[in-house]
């Protein structure tokens, strides 16, 4: 009989998920004072070296078991062939890419509102999944109804619920994932 083991096969979505899961543990373990100096972006001083860093770390924290986990869901589901498909390097950009634009169009758009969650990188994970079949000169049907789908809800959300969900970084993040898997894949 053939023996199994455990592969660490995705090195950048597996630490992103278990920091992330530290994060919320310690994030519980304070009573939510670390996501609020580190793993939250709001509108704070410019003058702070901590407001650039929360543009960054935001992505890693969660407001909750559910939120993490719904996350960590998809992360777990799409990342990993993404990562194999194109490269830990890259996935990495993916996420901090997401995570800075994110950030700043909070930080712009949103004076009032705090931010935390890897939900823009979900959606950016999501958008770049449905390009992975994409030939130069054609346009997958899978995106097309992706987007529709994933980013026709969040525009609806975001226009008729109140729902404490920020789902403008929801769009950014699909908006990021299909730049960036039209670019990776026109080559």
């Amino acid at each position: 009989m053939k023996k199994f083991k455990i592969t660490f096969n995705s090195p950048v979505v597996l630490g992103f998920i278990f920091t992330s899961l530290a994060v919320l543990i310690l994030g519980f373990a304070t009573g939510g004072i670390t996501n609020q100096l580190l793993f939250m972006t709001y509108h704070s001083s410019l003058l702070s070296p901590m407001t650039y860093v929360r543009f960054f770390t935001h992505v890693l924290g969660h407001g909750g078991w559910e939120h993490y986990i719904g996350n960590a869901a998809y992360i777990l589901l799409l990342g990993p062939m993404l990562e194999e498909k194109y490269g830990s390097k890259r996935i990495l950009q993916v996420i901090l890419i997401t995570a800075f634009v994110t950030g700043i169009v909070n930080y712009v758009l949103f004076w009032n509102v705090a931010l935390c969650g890897a939900s823009g990188v979900v959606f950016a994970f999501i958008l770049l999944t449905s390009f992975t079949s994409f030939k130069n000169g054609e346009i997958p049907l899978t995106f097309i109804l992706v987007a529709i789908v994933f980013l026709g809800q969040q525009v609806y959300e975001g226009v008729f619920l109140q729902d404490n969900i920020s789902n403008l970084s929801h769009v950014v993040g699909g908006i990021i994932g299909s730049f960036v898997g039209y670019k990776l894949n026109k080559r």
